[in-house]
């Protein structure tokens, strides 16, 4: 069980000095070449420019920060496989082990937190393809005062620029030029899997900021329209250059002055019609949104006077679906590794599962319950409590007695 650190803050003092801009001079010819590196296991400049990309672009940064947080932010608990004293008992270490810990990020000291920070971190995974953390376990002596340990950690964030994954499998770069790393110790590192969403966002970034960039110098050429002075004092006289400075002080980009009777013919540059920017960066605004949040946002359908009435559904999906990911990652990685230590080698039967959010007709479910029980069909009291989300009752606790009134529930 790691309680010391592998990654020393000199690792991270080279790795932040080294830090560069990789979307300054991002093409199609760089970006696929970074894209490949990623996919032979050179992690390094894909995971940097990833990570620019997605602070730096609005929309993107939108719609991966909801995606982080609405998982966070779901509750919790610690379950166990049946209702023996050592499913009890390995109940009560994960609830004190997760109450308990911290999660910090290795490259910025300030950014502490708990069980929340945790999983918002791990959730880095749905656009990078992996997060990873070090695990620095903390035991203690049980705080009730009895004999027994109890043991929680702190889990590092660590950047994925810091490792390689030549060989199929992650391992730690020692040194900011390295490039082949050490292996990974079982129960030392938590690396999450998620989707890897920013290899399709980096491709639509990048067209569209071009088209965003080219629409900018459009508006700098043809937004302001030129000013034209006509004067009748000579050229170079003093007059004329009042005139000239009349002119200039209007602050237009194109502006001429002229003899009286001279002719110019402008030469009209913008495009007649609707642009083609709008359209294309639009398209691309979608297709982010769509990968992130299962449709394009609400807002964004809005625009153009169109509902996004499929995006609750489809948000729901992917909810649940992240909160089973991050929840069966912890059951193997963090769960059996706690209980065999505190435990010895023993059957795991308690894990920790995030509770996603019911979006579903409640009455619908109550009904195909109560028939099934009525067709004497056996149902588990914990898949009852599990697939409504109803905690244990405690002690003290007021029941509800059979017959009671009750409010139907409505979608």
């Amino acid at each position: 069980m790691k309680t010391v650190s592998q990654v020393s803050e000199i690792r991270v003092k080279h790795s932040m000095r080294a830090r560069f801009n990789p979307i300054k001079t991002l093409t199609p010819d760089t970006l696929s070449s970074m894209l490949d590196g990623f996919h032979s296991g050179y992690l390094k400049s894909a995971a940097l420019t990833w990570e620019a990309i997605e602070h730096r672009d609005d929309v993107i940064f939108g719609v991966a920060t909801k995606r982080k947080k609405s998982i966070s932010r779901l509750n919790w608990e610690v379950l166990t496989v049946d209702d023996s004293d050592e499913a009890k008992k390995q109940q009560e270490s994960l609830t004190y082990f997760y109450n308990n810990l911290t999660a910090t990020n290795a490259c910025d000291a300030n950014e502490k937190g708990g069980f929340s920070l945790l999983i918002r971190q791990m959730m880095d995974a749905i656009g990078k393809k992996y997060a990873v953390h070090e695990i620095i376990f903390d035991p203690r002596v049980d705080e009730a005062g009895s004999d027994a340990f109890q043991v929680t950690a702190n889990f590092r964030f660590v950047p994925l620029w810091f490792f390689e994954n030549r060989d199929g499998k992650l391992r730690f770069l020692l040194n900011e030029g390295s490039t082949e790393g050490i292996e990974l110790e079982p129960g030392a590192w938590l690396v999450t899997v998620g989707d890897g969403l920013m290899e399709a966002c980096s491709i639509a970034y990048l067209f569209k900021h071009l088209p965003l960039r080219d629409w900018l110098v459009y508006c700098e050429r043809n937004g302001m329209p030129g000013v034209k002075g006509v004067t009748d004092a000579p050229p170079n006289s003093a007059q004329w250059e009042c005139a000239r400075e009349a002119v200039e002080d209007f602050g237009a980009e194109f502006h001429a002055l002229m003899s009286r009777g001279t002719d110019i013919e402008a030469i009209d540059l913008s495009a007649k019609g609707e642009l083609p920017y709008p359209a294309l960066i639009d398209r691309m605004d979608r297709a982010i949104a769509a990968l992130w949040r299962g449709s394009d946002l609400a807002t964004l359908s809005r625009a153009n006077g169109v509902g996004a009435s499929v995006q609750s559904d489809e948000t729901a999906i992917l909810e649940a679906d992240d909160a089973a990911m991050i929840s069966e990652t912890l059951n193997v990685q963090v769960d059996r590794f706690v209980i065999n230590h505190l435990f010895g080698n023993v059957a795991v039967k308690a894990y920790v599962r995030l509770i996603p959010n019911i979006r579903k007709n409640v009455n619908d479910e109550i009904a195909l319950y109560r028939s099934l029980y009525e067709l004497g069909v056996p149902i588990a009291l914990s898949d009852v409590r599990e697939r409504f989300n109803l905690p244990m009752p405690i002690e003290n606790d007021i029941f509800l007695q059979k017959g009671t009134q009750y409010q139907e529930v409505n979608e």
